[in-house]
């Protein structure tokens, strides 16, 4: 399996010849947008920063854009309802994490997710999470603090931090020093791509990963 990250929460997870995109974004956040060919494609919600489906129209993926089980090509996908804000969508609106599993890896894409705690039903769905994608820029989503809070709660292999300040971006939001100081990270090189197979995967403690784009 290979992920690679477009910016925002946008990510490329692709096992052999099957492709699959999260969140896709539109250009006039100052960022390039996703290109090439998608089997799948996840939507978390419908803002123009997470919704550009006609960068992928091409390929006629399947879309998945709310809660429910799916099954595609071999991917197993489960979509469970949060919110985004922390009044229970009365701000924001609802958004939908993702449970993607490709070659016996179980991803967990959060979104954009504002409440700052998981329940113990979406948590018995998505227990035993390898690799997990969380926003922790701030403003719009959880922080890095309450970031922090989540892992603790799902307790992932792996942690992609998304959805943070980068160059070019022009929607505001903060940068990932203060997740870095509350995951007691004080110096993490980039990586381009993220190459994985399930034995590979460490039982020890939470492994951050900071992808570039």
């Amino acid at each position: 399996m290979v992920i690679t990250w477009y910016g925002q929460s946008c990510f490329k997870v692709q096992s052999g010849d099957t492709v699959l995109i999260t969140d896709p974004f539109d250009k006039s956040i100052g960022l390039t947008p996703p290109r090439g060919q998608a089997n799948i494609v996840t939507i978390s919600h419908h803002h123009y920063d997470h919704n550009n489906l006609e960068a992928l129209a091409s390929s006629n993926p399947f879309v998945i854009d709310g809660p429910g089980e799916y099954e595609i090509k071999g991917v197993n996908v489960t979509g469970l309802l949060t919110y985004h804000d922390q009044k229970e969508g009365k701000e924001r609106g609802s958004n939908t994490i993702y449970l993607i599993e490709m070659e016996g890896i179980k991803i967990c894409h959060l979104g954009d997710i504002g409440q700052t705690k998981i329940d113990n039903a979406q948590l018995e769905i998505i227990d035993g999470v390898d690799i997990l994608m969380i926003p922790v820029g701030g403003i719009f989503t959880i922080n890095g603090e309450e970031a922090a809070d989540l892992i603790n709660q799902i307790e992932p292999k792996i942690v992609i931090p998304m959805h943070y300040k980068i160059p070019g971006l022009s929607i505001k939001l903060e940068g990932l020093e203060e997740f870095l100081k509350e995951m007691g990270v004080t110096k993490k090189e980039t990586v381009d791509k993220l190459t994985i197979k399930k034995k590979e995967l460490s039982e020890e403690e939470t492994e951050v990963v900071i992808m570039k784009i």
